[in-house]
């Protein structure tokens, strides 16, 4: 019935199977207008960046509105003026929404999955209420509104064949992948080769000097969690994204951060493996994986021909490693 459920009577809630249909009507207008804001929400999010986007959520908001108010009519003919202060919150058995704010985070995409499943879970609340009510009129507007919130996909295939046609689809789908690319690939990647290549030179020099697994683990571990400290507040630090339109600085400090840890933990690892020639064919083998996985990323995202990539960062990598098994064998 309802997707989304708590445990019921938590924290004094009520059951939804115990709503009167003046709580239930009181609810729907409570929903109706949080989802109308949600929508607002998105579209005010992606007017600049995404405008046509923008307008079908303007759209959705409207519907929402229009639901509201139909609800507000049938309330007021039916209990008065005053409108029951129940929210979603308050009943235990009811769906929860996302905070806006995260799903603002995570791009256009999700906005648009979180849209359709708004739109499934409304429907099935306007279901469970209508075979609860004994009124007719109401009985029939849940009914109305159910096979409404049921149509909305129908209604936003329309609203996007009137706001986003296929070169504004292509326009903010390109949009969006470059808004990733700059926010989250670029700074992980920059974090990836850091981490993984600087890190060689110091972890094989320890390896190879002291043909001790635990000594070489400790200084690997030292200087991966180092690195992504280092990297994570250089890449949030230099730049607030306002002007650049790489994104929020707390997002590529994180990419960059993890993915510069990852890089040098890789192949610090491995010596946790007591037996030190064991450690160190396990340690070398994620190296090679490690600089193959950056080239990968590089011809996939940053549109780098694969072999200049792979000449840059396997040679690199190599000299670097090269250079730690070296020194810390002279």
């Amino acid at each position: 019935m309802l997707s989304r459920f708590s445990l019921p009577g938590f924290g004094g809630k009520r059951r939804f199977d115990d709503l009167s249909e003046k709580e239930i009507l009181a609810l729907a207008i409570a929903s109706e207008e949080e989802d109308g804001r949600i929508y607002a929400t998105y579209a005010q999010t992606l007017r600049t960046a995404y405008p046509a986007s923008a307008a079908i959520f303007d759209g959705m908001a409207q519907e929402e509105d229009g639901h509201r108010q139909r609800l507000l009519a049938l309330y007021r003919q039916r209990f008065g003026d005053v409108v029951l202060p129940i929210r979603r919150e308050h009943v235990a058995d009811f769906y929860a929404r996302k905070p806006v704010w995260l799903v603002e985070n995570l791009g256009l995409d999700r906005m648009r999955e979180e849209a359709e499943d708004m739109e499934r879970q409304a429907r099935d609340f306007y279901v469970a209420a209508a075979g609860r009510s004994t009124d007719l009129d109401t009985r029939t507007l849940l009914g109305e509104l159910a096979a409404a919130e049921a149509g909305h996909e129908v209604k936003a295939r329309e609203l996007t064949a009137e706001h986003l046609d296929g070169e504004a689809r292509t326009e903010e789908d390109l949009a969006a992948k470059r808004q990733f690319v700059l926010t989250w690939v670029q700074p992980g990647l920059a974090g990836l080769m850091d981490g993984s290549v600087s890190t060689l030179a110091p972890i094989f020099a320890t390896a190879f000097a002291t043909q001790d697994p635990r000594t070489t683990f400790l200084i690997g571990l030292s200087a991966s969690v180092g690195a992504g400290i280092s990297m994570g507040f250089t890449e949030a630090a230099h730049d607030d994204g306002k002007l650049s339109g790489r994104g929020a600085p707390w997002k590529r400090g994180l990419a960059s951060g993890v993915m510069t840890a990852l890089g040098g933990l890789g192949h610090a690892l491995p010596y946790l493996i007591p037996h030190f020639w064991t450690a160190t064919t396990v340690a070398l083998m994620v190296v090679f994986v490690e600089l193959w996985a950056i080239v990968w990323i590089q011809n996939r995202y940053m549109e780098t021909p694969f072999l200049r990539a792979a000449f840059q960062i396997v040679l690199g990598g190599g000299l670097v490693l090269a250079a730690g098994i070296l020194i810390g064998g002279a």
